[in-house]
């Protein structure tokens, strides 16, 4: 049997937030003015992304790259998770024309993978879901690309998950975000820890064909021994893909950052994740759901960033 990377353990409580960024969390700007072809074409068609919404550290090298995240339903959530810097309130009413027009901005940035998310809308019957299947068919017949939808979790309704499902995504993503035990400050009362799992698994019975994928944010208290057995757990419930960053804290309103994770310990646990038996993995501070997720589809990525 091979030996496990040794990992250093991560506290369940630290006696003072950080509030100093880290070297390896420092970026450079990158050069040049594609960043406002992304910006500017965004702006044109009125869409929403992740990667402003969410205040994403990625956003400036996504953008110059002319690739970006989708925020589909609208800019306001319903759910008050408290890592998540997405304006919560009541939300303005569906666009209809935003498949289109989502479609649209996809075939001018040229992009051969396009994910697409979304706030949480419990004030929907299907929370969205009918609106997913109409972006996930527009993106397609406009681009031929593959798609990946990262949806929120449609609060136990089968049917609402089975009509994303029936658009078939190349990948479908659900993030697991934290451990068990911090689910309720991190991700509010009505997330559930095994309806995640859940969602997960019926996803893959459905469709064995879709690749299934969730992601974790560290540093919010989290122990080494709690990271391994959601680990496990995603596992079990027939998970293909994952992906592990750093959390950093939006704004004062938000949770504290307990510790930040070293390169080295992203690398650690990038590899203790292949091992275990994960197909794809990526494992490092600035990883986030959709970042590089092409890379990641198509199977050409490194294993941390």
């Amino acid at each position: 049997m091979s030996q496990q990377p040794k990992l250093v353990e991560l506290p369940i409580v630290s006696p003072e937030p950080q509030r100093r960024l880290p070297p390896w969390l420092r970026r450079e700007i990158p050069r040049g003015n594609a960043d406002h072809f992304t910006a500017n074409l965004l702006e044109e068609l009125r869409l929403e992304t992740v990667c402003d919404n969410a205040r994403c550290p990625n956003r400036m090298e996504c953008y110059s790259q002319k690739t970006a995240t989708f925020m589909i339903l609208g800019n306001v959530c319903t759910r008050p998770c408290g890592f998540c810097a997405v304006s919560r309130g009541r939300p303005d009413a569906l666009e209809d024309d935003e498949p289109a027009r989502v479609a649209e901005a996809a075939q001018r940035m040229g992009l051969k993978h396009v994910v697409i998310t979304s706030v949480t809308r419990d004030d929907l019957a299907d929370g969205g879901a009918e609106h997913f299947y109409r972006c996930v068919l527009a993106v397609r017949e406009r681009t031929g690309a593959t798609v990946e939808v990262l949806t929120p979790d449609f609060l136990h309704d089968y049917l609402a998950l089975d009509r994303v499902v029936e658009a078939t995504p190349e990948v479908f993503n659900h993030n697991t975000e934290t451990v068990p035990r911090l689910y309720r400050p991190v991700r509010g009362p009505k997330s559930d820890y095994r309806w995640t799992l859940e969602l997960l698994r019926h996803v893959k019975r459905k469709n064995p064909e879709i690749k299934t994928k969730s992601g974790l944010m560290l540093g919010l208290g989290e122990t080494r021994e709690e990271i391994l057995e959601v680990l496990s757990d995603l596992l079990d419930y027939g998970c293909d893909f994952l992906t592990l960053g750093q959390y950093l804290q939006p704004s004062l309103k938000h949770l504290p950052v307990v510790e930040y994770i070293t390169p080295e310990e992203f690398v650690e646990l990038g590899e203790l994740a292949n091992r275990m038996g994960f197909k794809r993995v990526a494992s490092g501070p600035f990883v986030r759901s959709s970042y590089h997720a092409r890379d990641m589809a198509a199977g050409d990525m490194a294993e941390a960033f």
